[in-house]
């Protein structure tokens, strides 16, 4: 019975002793308050401050100036252009910090969650890992960042976050303003608290992407709401579009296919019975 009994108290001693190290890794006094639910200001285009379309002025090159012009033609037209949105593929990033439907943070000692009302979850690794030498490539990307305490103070206030290794096809707005099709985009942000509004959180994001003559800088402005309502919003929930190929197709209320724009040839139906018209 005393050898039971020590042995039990160095198990009880041991699990002491590593919930006590865990709680110390993860010290919440160090993080800034950013608790409650986060909604975008503003509109839904890339840079907030300017409107949707040509008129962010995007710093593309002359051969995704073209694709974009081709885009903006075709929803001219009806068309869905070079937005994949319609067909509910996520967004990912660096779109995926517009925040088109509210956005909530989780901190641990290892890693900050984004969990998005509309998305998967985005995952910000913060425990000084190198990145991985055989990534798979996901919409998200992925993230590792790092916080900073600038005045010493003794809590983090700014976390500066590097993504790369995101998968396409992916746009920074529904204009389907492109980014390369090589998917090695690097996205850089500093995401922070306002100084004198605390109900206020900025995320400086900037994009190095080969579709780009130069890194393009944006600020994001979110606010915090205390007492959220959360909603379930599946994309692909009463969804009517219809991606057949490289053609955007709509389903009527009495689920028919019908075309997106005027002219639009109908799909390939070689591998139906015509014989039954």
């Amino acid at each position: 019975m005393p050898v039971r009994s020590s042995i039990g108290a160095v198990v009880l001693a041991t699990v002491m002793v590593t919930t006590i190290a865990a709680a110390r890794a993860h010290d919440e006094t160090k993080y800034p308050d950013w608790s409650g639910q986060w909604l975008r200001t503003g509109g839904i285009q890339w840079d907030p401050t300017k409107p949707i379309g040509r008129g962010q002025q995007a710093p593309l090159t002359p051969e995704y100036q073209a694709i974009f012009e081709a885009s903006l033609a075709d929803q001219a037209l009806g068309g869905a252009g070079n937005d994949p949105r319609y067909a509910c593929l996520p967004v990912g990033m660096p779109r995926l910090m517009s925040v088109i439907f509210p956005m909530e943070f989780i901190f641990t000692a290892k890693t900050t969650y984004i969990l998005f009302e509309n998305n998967m979850p985005r995952r910000i690794y913060t425990d000084g890992r190198r990145w991985p030498d055989h990534p798979e490539p996901a919409f998200a990307g992925y993230s590792i960042g790092k916080w900073v305490d600038a005045d010493a103070d003794g809590r983090y206030e700014t976390l500066e976050v590097e993504t790369r290794h995101m998968k396409g096809p992916r746009t920074y707005e529904g204009s389907g303003l492109p980014l390369h099709e090589d998917n090695q985009t690097i996205v850089k942000e500093r995401i922070y608290l306002d100084k004198t509004n605390p109900d206020i959180l900025y995320d400086e994001i900037t994009t190095i992407d080969h579709a780009l003559t130069r890194p393009w800088t944006v600020t994001k402005k979110f606010r915090r709401e205390y007492n959220p309502t959360w909603i379930e919003n599946d994309c692909s929930e009463d969804n009517h579009h219809l991606a057949i190929g490289k053609e955007h197709y709509f389903l009527s209320a009495d689920g028919r296919l019908m075309p997106a724009k005027k002219g639009q040839a109908p799909p390939d139906l070689r591998y139906f019975d015509q014989s039954k018209k």
